[in-house]
């Protein structure tokens, strides 16, 4: 991580890019750069689905913020390329990036670290998700392996949905998983920092309308509430922090990035979804929300990000 100079340093802030969460990565990105520029940051809007990365270098910029989601930002691609220019960027590095956005291979490091992580299936058919029922049971989750925000996701409660649920998710990726549903409360933990620096800030509880914490329930209404404090039971909390730091750390992660947790309702353990190595920070964004609760306003916690950018691969010539 290089030292940031406020007074000398020039800021792309990456957003819109090619994925399917091109809408949700703009409001990111604009919430970020005003937050930035507020704070005196030499920010620019960079948008690579219209713009060269090429760019970055010739024009001088010095660090990035990466404020992309889903492919072509999260996935390793674009971290890859900063790695090649020599440009700090925030969030974990490439493989991390790579890895956290494949829930298939994230599974098998978290199921590796012996991590707690739902049963899953990697199905290529109709006929493969209807086996994978028989087996996991129902309900059952369908979702594309490698999207976020919910997209491409069913919650198959009899066999028949599952069909239709196999081609919603492969239409979006040839990879699909189906996963053990777990029946009981919904959180999710962002951790700041790297290394033993890393910290998990306060744990959000997700209450849902029907429990149906879809992408139009995340980021286009005011019926799902998010409850901090989480309000579970003592100890619970710091528990599902250490997880969530171990998961993490498991994957590589650095600088900055969230999990998503279920706490089975009757046993009360904790099972690990996913990761996002570069979160939402729209005004429904819950990383923001966290941040507010342990006493992080959105303009510091847009710094602190982008003091940790850094590069797998540091420069010294």
């Amino acid at each position: 991580m290089s030292q940031f100079d406020i007074n000398s340093e020039k800021v792309a802030v990456l957003m819109g890019g090619l994925s399917a969460e091109r809408e949700v990565s703009l409001m990111s990105g604009t919430g970020v750069l005003q937050a930035l520029q507020g704070q005196g940051v030499n920010a620019h809007a960079f948008d690579p689905a219209e713009r060269d990365l090429g760019e970055l270098k010739k024009e001088g910029f010095s660090r990035c913020f990466i404020a992309l989601h889903g492919r072509f930002g999260e996935d390793g691609t674009v971290q890859g390329a900063l790695e090649l220019l020599g440009i700090p960027y925030t969030g974990p590095g490439v493989m991390a990036s790579a890895i956290g956005i494949d829930k298939i291979m994230t599974k098998h490091i978290w199921r590796a670290d012996g991590l707690p992580t739902p049963a899953w299936k990697k199905v290529d058919s109709a006929a493969a998700t209807l086996a994978a029922f028989a087996e996991l049971g129902g309900p059952m989750i369908v979702k594309p392996a490698r999207e976020g925000s919910t997209l491409g996701l069913t919650k198959a409660v009899c066999a028949d949905q599952c069909a239709m649920a196999y081609a919603l998710a492969a239409g979006m990726d040839e990879e699909v998983l189906c996963e053990q549903f777990i029946a009981g409360d919904e959180v999710t933990v962002p951790v700041l920092g790297s290394g033993a620096q890393a910290r998990a800030l306060p744990v959000i509880r997700i209450v849902a309308p029907d429990g149906n914490y879809d992408y139009q329930n995340k980021y286009f209404t005011h019926t799902t509430q998010y409850l901090v404090p989480c309000g579970l039971p003592a100890g619970e909390e710091a528990v599902i922090q250490q997880l969530v730091r171990d998961a993490y750390k498991s994957l590589g992660c650095r600088g900055w990035a969230r999990a998503d947790v279920m706490i089975d309702a009757v046993s009360r353990k904790p099972y690990l979804l996913e990761i996002n190595t570069s979160p939402g920070m729209t005004s429904h964004s819950l990383v923001p929300m966290s941040a507010k609760a342990a006493g992080i306003s959105y303009a510091e916690l847009c710094m602190q990000i982008l003091q940790s950018a850094a590069l797998d691969y540091p420069r010294h010539d």
